[in-house]
């Protein structure tokens, strides 16, 4: 097929204009060496090409395109004794949960896909898995953790990576206990994901005997953040911990400097990100968590581990404006556990596919951590250390100790002092 012609298909399947990360990301699928002379696995998802969920969305899909170049170049995943190539169906949802919903009934209805791998968080993955579940068809989950989502009774519905919401902020917790940390100021989004996140967060302070002096949301898409940072500063607060997006979080740094509003202990998830860290010396010393650095590696026996992931990722996006982090780390490891499910289940079939994924509870280990999964589908461990971003060391592991690489840099010095 031509260049051209692979555009126009490409084009029609995302319904706009195909960006060259997106058109060079198509060729390399396409251009794996496969068996064609089998029916391709046809694997549905959607990307965000615009909105809150952008650069999130667009890390974890370059996951899932390294692994199905990995799985085409060795033949395909076998199924009744015959390997059959992968084939990835993309579309645009751009940030926007009633496009989703619209988007994977077209997925499963018009371009016939066997099963789908989710969109990025919460808000998209429970709109999309109320039409999945009702057209009968297999949903891996790579970066949803909401605890309400695996409340629903959906039944076809697995979280291959992302640990729920509700124990994310675990080791940030018991970290600042061990610090001596005993007041916190939590302030978050109002969506799913960073509203679990801020719940979760503020139950295991008060598990670890941490004060919680401020609770706040504010409402979604908010830009100034002025009055909630003058309000944690006002608190007393030794800890801020906002839970939100990477726009929200780089908007609160930038506006903590400006009003020179510092705690000694900052948390922020995505500051692990290389979006995040773009924003320059800013970024020094926040702490956040991931689960892809070189300090942390687990024994695989699924898929490749993550200096093997590496490199395939250098080699599959040579022109790649941000290197892989924790949501490449999670959407790569669902994908393998998809093709460790199908395997096993020998079949294409949604509730073969979830007995599959129960029977290898506690049996795989892939690069982003061991997995694990209840009857609702909901994933059990993938654990998230605690980083710090150190100036001229960047991100570096401080906990827990059995991975720590580096003594953190505590109480984080006020702006003046930087």
């Amino acid at each position: 097929m031509s260049i051209s012609s692979l555009k126009k298909r490409l084009q029609k399947t995302l319904g706009h204009s195909v960006p060259a990360l997106a058109l060079g990301s198509a060729f390399l699928v396409a251009g794996a060496p496969v068996n064609a002379a089998e029916e391709p696995i046809r694997i549905g998802m959607t990307i965000s090409s615009t909105g809150s969920f952008a650069l999130a969305s667009q890390s974890g899909v370059r996951g899932v395109e390294v692994w199905v170049n990995d799985v085409n170049s060795r033949g395909g995943i076998e199924i009744n004794g015959k390997k059959r190539p992968v084939e990835l169906v993309k579309r645009d949802d751009r940030s926007d949960k009633q496009m989703v919903t619209r988007v994977y009934e077209g997925l499963i209805t018009d371009d016939k896909v066997d099963l789908v791998f989710a969109p990025f968080g919460s808000t998209l993955t429970a709109a999309a898995a109320t039409v999945t579940d009702r057209l009968g068809k297999f949903m891996m989950i790579w970066s949803a953790a909401s605890d309400q989502l695996y409340d629903q009774g959906f039944k076809y519905i697995v979280s291959g990576t992302q640990m729920p919401v509700s124990n994310m902020l675990n080791a940030s917790m018991a970290f600042s206990k061990q610090l001596g940390i005993k007041k916190v100021a939590i302030v978050y989004s109002d969506e799913p994901f960073p509203t679990g996140l801020a719940q979760g967060g503020r139950d295991r302070a008060q598990q670890n005997g941490i004060e919680v002096v401020m609770f706040e949301r504010y409402p979604k898409g908010q830009k100034d953040f002025s009055t909630l940072l003058q309000k944690a500063r006002a608190s007393g607060a030794e800890a801020f911990v906002p839970t939100s997006y990477e726009g929200d979080l780089i908007s609160m740094v930038r506006q903590m400097k400006q009003l020179n509003v510092s705690f000694p202990y900052t948390f922020m998830v995505y500051a692990s990100t290389p979006q995040f860290q773009a924003i320059g010396s800013d970024s020094n010393f926040i702490f956040s968590h991931t689960n892809y650095d070189p300090s942390i590696n687990w024994k695989v026996n699924a898929g490749m581990n993550r200096e093997q992931f590496a490199k395939a990722y250098d080699k599959a996006f040579p022109k790649a404006e941000f290197p892989p982090d924790f949501q490449t780390a999670l959407a790569y490891g669902a994908a393998v556990i998809a093709e460790e499910t199908i395997k096993k289940a020998d079949s294409l079939e949604a509730g073969k596919l979830k007995q599959a994924a129960l029977a290898l509870s506690d049996k795989l280990t892939v690069m982003a951590g061991p997995y694990a999964i209840n009857e609702s589908g909901m994933q059990l461990k993938m654990p998230f250390p605690v980083v710090q971003l150190q100036p001229g060391k960047g991100v570096v592991t401080v906990f827990p100790q059995d991975v720590a690489v580096a003594k953190p840099d505590f109480p984080i010095p006020d702006w003046s002092k930087r």
